[in-house]
């Protein structure tokens, strides 16, 4: 990613919580603001850029098992394709189940984006992560990000795995520039459980988006929320997410957070 002056944000978080809905709209936000953006997905079952391309798209590594790996016979039109808002969307698929790594698919990936200089021509880079597995190959875009962003619910499951993600990225730190940004809160009304684990932990709210049902039924609808009706609470929706696209693209200082110890979240939260 040297290459690029994009800035590369990681964004994970407990499998089901919405993270490619936050992508894809947070990378709809950064388009908006005249940025040109790259989502990529990284998951298996490639649907990280459904609401963009209103398709399931083809994975690089189909398209690099097309040409028997050799990646110069490819061309960008292979493996990319151009979604809602002049998004850039890519989905890095996945090993066979039980078979191969995450991080070799993650960094083929990377490598074939470097080799067509695609990210020569790119602001924002979204990495959309699988679940809240924090492996090491599905830890591999840690490698590459400036920002490492979790998703979570005002839950005691949610905020669980966000103590695991917390401690990966920290442990990422070490060798690479990552750095965590915050927590974007996501389905809650409320916070209060997310902020109790930021004041014991050192991490921050950076937005926080309400349990809407439209937020919801615009997924099985295959679009963004950007392409909804502006009603009042779509507009406050909307606005969150630009809100977001702003602080992040400004740049968000890095954090110091540390992860609790599995009793300390029992102890801070209860079990419920």
């Amino acid at each position: 990613m040297n290459a690029s002056q994009a800035k590369v944000f990681a964004v994970y978080g407990k499998g089901g919580i919405g993270k490619s809905t936050t992508s894809s709209n947070l990378s709809v936000a950064f388009s908006r603001l005249g940025k040109r953006v790259l989502q990529i997905g990284c998951d298996p079952k490639h649907d990280s850029t459904f609401t963009l391309t209103k398709s399931l798209m083809g994975t690089v590594i189909d398209a690099l098992e097309s040409v028997n790996f050799h990646s110069e016979e490819l061309q960008p039109d292979d493996f990319m394709v151009e979604g809602y808002g002049g998004v850039m969307c890519v989905e890095a698929g996945g090993p066979p189940a039980g078979t191969g790594c995450g991080g070799y698919v993650v960094g083929q990936t990377v490598k074939l984006l470097k080799e067509h200089h695609l990210l020569d021509d790119t602001d924002v880079v979204v990495f959309d992560v699988l679940g809240d597995v924090v492996c090491g190959g599905f830890a591999a875009p840690l490698q590459y990000a400036d920002r490492a962003l979790v998703v979570a619910a005002n839950d005691f499951d949610s905020i669980f795995a966000m103590n695991r993600i917390v401690a990966a990225i920290q442990a990422k730190a070490k060798n690479y520039d990552v750095r965590l940004g915050g927590v974007i809160a996501n389905r809650s009304d409320a916070t209060d459980q997310i902020e109790k684990f930021n004041d014991a932990s050192g991490m921050r709210t950076l937005a926080h988006l309400p349990a809407l049902d439209a937020i919801r039924r615009s997924r099985l609808n295959k679009c963004t929320v950007f392409e909804l009706e502006r009603t009042e609470e779509i507009a406050r929706v909307q606005d969150e997410y630009l809100g977001l696209a702003k602080k992040l693209w400004a740049g968000v200082e890095p954090l110091d957070a540390r992860s609790l110890k599995d009793r300390e979240i029992f102890d801070l939260l209860g079990y419920d």
